[in-house]
């Protein structure tokens, strides 16, 4: 057994409220006696585990240099992922995607929302499958704002299956955008972070972002545009073929949805389900899998999303 003294610049950072954060470490290194005294940090145990220990702690200080702060979601996401990504990640800067309102940065914050990143570079097609919370949509909308502003789409398309009103949206009060509102509400919510409210209103009555429900895709081919499909889970197998086939030239498609979430008829298959089956091996398509490591909303919701999923492994009825 060893001990080493580690000089800590900003303590406050690093130990968190309360020591929350030191905390923390403390449990993730349980074989290592960790003491703090100000700016001072002492390690006892095994001398692999406290090089490993420096490793992370050292990520967590690049953390805090690059962005001036750590949240416990993100110094989870440090001590659990791959040293070497995350240290290229933070040198790259690459998860910063555009500047949104009042000069708020918009980032790529997790390891697979940052693959999301990657693979829409590299395919035109792309598959976003996670729980609640990791940041798909979001992610997704921030990729297609910035394609716009850099000219590489001429539009943005965006669309859900409104399958509470089972598409049928006749009967409600309003014009078309005032039906869809209610169920467009997420992605409204990430535009306005991203885009001003003016600018916003004129993109949106100029077209140039375009709301729909996806029965309206119908006959349509979808060229110069950026295009994304949320909620994909409540899709028939029949809607799904006709959404992917809406794909024109100079297109963007990111597909997001959550298969522990379907609101389908218990008879009906889902769409999505279908297509990462029988589409997994095209080129220019593909799939990244989000988790609970990628929640970034109120820490309490990767512990619910934990325990669903381990009721849903005792209990395969869903009962």
């Amino acid at each position: 057994m060893i001990e080493k003294e580690i000089q800590i610049e900003n303590p406050q950072a690093i130990y968190g409220a309360n020591n929350r954060y030191l905390n923390y470490l403390k449990e993730h290194f349980p074989k290592l006696k960790i003491t703090a005294r100000g700016q001072m940090l002492k390690v006892q145990g095994e001398g692999e585990i406290i090089a490993n220990f420096e490793d992370k702690l050292d990520l967590v200080l690049d953390h805090i240099e690059k962005y001036n702060t750590v949240t416990e979601n993100q110094l989870e996401r440090i001590l659990q992922e791959d040293r070497d990504k995350l240290r290229e990640s933070l040198k790259s800067g690459e998860e910063v995607l555009l500047t949104g309102v009042g000069g708020h940065l918009i980032r790529a914050r997790t390891m697979n929302q940052r693959a999301m990143v990657k693979a829409v570079a590299k395919n035109d097609m792309l598959f976003a499958l996670g729980p609640a919370g990791t940041g798909k949509t979001y992610t997704a909308v921030a990729l297609a704002v910035r394609a716009l502003k850099n000219r590489e789409v001429k539009r943005i398309i965006l669309t859900r299956p409104a399958v509470e009103a089972g598409e049928n949206l006749g009967f409600l009060p309003g014009d078309l955008k005032e039906k869809l509102d209610p169920y467009m509400q997420p992605l409204y919510d990430a535009l306005r972070d991203m885009i001003p409210h003016e600018k916003l209103e004129y993109y949106l009555e100029s077209q140039v972002i375009q709301i729909a429900p996806l029965a309206f895709m119908r006959g349509r081919t979808l060229d110069n545009a950026f295009v994304i499909l949320d909620e994909a889970q409540n899709t028939t197998k029949a809607q799904m073929k006709m959404f992917l086939t809406r794909m024109g030239q100079s297109a963007k498609f990111i597909i997001t949805g959550d298969k522990t979430q379907i609101d389908l008829p218990r008879n009906q298959a889902s769409g999505l389900h279908t297509a990462t089956r029988i589409l997994k091996d095209i080129e220019g398509i593909a799939f990244v899998k989000l988790d609970d490591k990628d929640v970034i909303r109120h820490q309490i919701v990767k512990d619910i999303i934990k325990a669903y999923d381990s009721d849903d492994a005792q209990s395969p009825t869903g009962n």
